[in-house]
């Protein structure tokens, strides 16, 4: 038993080096994957690390989704997190910002019922370009 742990625990990192930027594991129904280092996909969730306080995360995101109209929408706010729901193209959107550190900030982003990646990432951007010019 020790034997097989070992050895799957020596395989995983080598396996992750070897399949370069795109890699994804499945263990019974979670799924998650890795793509260029910089977005991690789980369970529908695209998720990443931005370098810049909770609040002018929070910000942008407010702002990327009035900027793709939504036909519906939620805020919950805590101290630390905050989730967006919206309805966008009939697709629901739901964005989890959660406090990392004091300058750095992850956000998920799942759209539709199990998750679109291409549409998480098409968000993600839209939110690193308001970062980028505020």
């Amino acid at each position: 038993m020790k034997r097989t742990l070992l050895g799957f625990v020596l395989f995983l990192p080598l396996l992750l080096i070897t399949t370069a930027c795109d890699t994804s594991l499945s263990v019974g129904r979670k799924t998650i994957g890795i793509r260029s280092w910089e977005f991690i996909y789980t369970d529908g969730y695209l998720r990443t690390t931005y370098p810049f306080p909770l609040e002018k995360v929070w910000s942008a995101c407010i702002k990327t989704l009035i900027d793709l109209n939504p036909v519906d929408g939620e805020q919950d706010r805590k101290i630390a997190t905050g989730k967006l729901t919206a309805f966008i193209q009939d697709e629901k959107v739901q964005i989890l910002v959660d406090y990392v550190e004091k300058q750095i900030t992850s956000v998920s982003i799942m759209v539709g019922p199990s998750g679109s990646a291409l549409g998480s990432r098409f968000i993600h951007d839209r939110i690193a370009a308001v970062l980028k010019n505020p």
